[in-house]
């Protein structure tokens, strides 16, 4: 048996049907972590469907639970042999809210729908589709080759889109159990459609509320606008104060002090591209004198979610009693986390804004994380997929959103090497959430390609 049999086994999951008669099963199962109903679902999606499917690979079975989690965790392991190296793959079954009535025309979050050449449906990106790809490219190699020639483990967690809760416990507290080599996951996107793409890490982030309440209940504009303070009005400068108007951060702790040398190198080809369905970027907008993938892979940014003040529904006159706003840093390896929050306080001190308050949500936090980009595991993964897919795959220091990483790489102490399945314009997080199906179809190539040579006992020294 052959490596070029074990792509091939891979591919016939797609070619008959199977990925996708899978796919819609799971998608039918609405695992929403940040609705409260839907608690019964996430068990049921790792009892009925995740724990049968490693289970028939061999793999020994466990769930687990932490306090602090939305749901239960799968861990599932197949050890051959306890000389060989350690593969632990992640993977989360919750899904970000369905938005229902936002979907268009014949389209449904909980529905698979196949239209031109995509499939529609929550979670078939993030992260459902993803990592059934990669259990069913396992399922390549072991059915090809007899074995993986490597031990595998697998964790599958319920909370992940709640900001993982929990996770960062369990992983102290079964540090052994969990104990591996090397992380190769799937999250996020490629940086774009037709290009693999290999990430190392993620940017952190912090997402935090800031409020000034002047004073109980609004005040006729008429009788009292132009004597009493408008919340909303010093909300917006001290907003306003945070960035240049055009985006650039003016808090010097909040922005790395170089771009490092490896960084710029492994982005000097890489072009963002979010397809036909993707923004437009704006070229003027953020640091200048950065590229945009060296903007979105090796720099932070600061972005303001949403805000509030008055009643924006039914604006009467009269002068606001309070404004709000929540904003987000999403920052690169060399910032201080435990300092983001004190360097704001003292910018709006040094700025006249002491009224604004500062209010952690308190949703969890990722840090910021980077595997060396010159590492033996990164050229073997590189060079594996160029070999399956004879294309360049782009290698990214860091995605440029957030994900758990953290976790596997300091709490674990694991090399993190993560395969996206998806592209930019996918609409993750949003209504019309798709998966083109010509990336799954490759990407159960290149998977099952990278496993194989893991196995083949010329992986890098562990």
């Amino acid at each position: 048996m052959t490596r070029a049999q074990a792509i091939a086994h891979a591919q016939d999951y797609f070619d008959t049907g199977a990925l996708k008669s899978d796919l819609a099963r799971l998608i039918a199962m609405p695992t929403e972590s940040q609705n409260p109903d839907r608690a019964p679902v996430l068990a049921e999606y790792l009892e009925k469907e995740m724990r049968p499917l490693l289970e028939g690979l061999g793999f020994e079975c466990r769930i687990l639970h932490h306090p602090k989690a939305k749901g239960p965790f799968l861990f599932a392991q197949r050890i051959e042999d306890e000389s060989l190296p350690t593969v632990l793959g992640y993977g989360h079954g919750d899904v970000i809210r369905g938005l229902d009535a936002q979907w268009s025309e014949g389209l449904s979050p909980w529905t698979l729908t196949e239209r031109d050449g995509r499939w529609y449906g929550r979670g078939v990106v993030d992260n459902k589709g993803q990592h059934v790809i990669n259990i069913n490219a396992l399922r390549a190699v072991i059915e090809t080759r007899g074995k993986l020639g490597f031990n595998a483990k697998y964790l599958i967690e319920m909370g992940e889109e709640s900001g993982s809760p929990g996770l960062r416990e369990l992983c102290e507290d079964e540090k052994a159990l969990f104990r591996s080599d090397v992380l190769v996951a799937s999250d996020g996107p490629r940086l774009n459609a037709e290009r693999p793409t290999v990430f190392l890490g993620a940017r952190g982030v912090i997402t935090f509320d800031l409020q000034i309440v002047a004073r109980e209940g609004g005040h006729h504009s008429g009788n009292w606008g132009g004597i009493l303070s408008d919340p909303a009005i010093q909300l917006a400068h001290a907003i306003a104060s945070i960035t240049s108007p055009t985006g650039q951060i003016r808090i010097k702790e909040w922005v790395p002090k170089e771009l490092p040398r490896a960084v710029r190198e492994a982005v000097a080809d890489c072009e963002i591209d979010g397809g036909p369905d993707g923004p437009t970027l704006d070229p003027n907008w953020g640091e200048p004198d950065l590229s945009p993938a060296e903007q979105v892979f090796g720099w932070c940014s600061f972005d303001v979610l949403a805000m509030k003040s008055g009643v924006p529904e039914t604006p009467v006159n009269a002068v606001p009693p309070s404004a709000w706003a929540r904003v987000a840093l999403r920052f690169v390896v060399g910032i201080d986390p435990t300092d983001v929050v004190p360097a704001l306080r003292r910018h709006l001190d040094r700025n006249g804004f002491g009224m604004v308050e500062i209010i952690m949500p308190g949703t969890e936090r990722f840090g910021a994380t980077r595997l060396d980009p010159e590492d033996a595991w990164v050229t073997f993964a590189i060079d594996s997929i160029a070999k399956s897919t004879g294309k360049k795959p782009a290698l990214l220091p860091n995605l440029g959103g957030s994900l758990p990483n953290d976790i596997f790489a300091e709490i674990l102490g694991l090399r993190t090497i993560w395969v996206p399945h998806s592209y930019p314009g996918c609409s993750q997080h949003a209504p019309d959430e798709h998966l083109p199906y010509a990336i799954a179809r490759e990407a159960l190539g290149l998977m099952a390609g990278l496993y194989w040579d893991i196995g083949s006992g010329e992986a890098p020294p562990v």
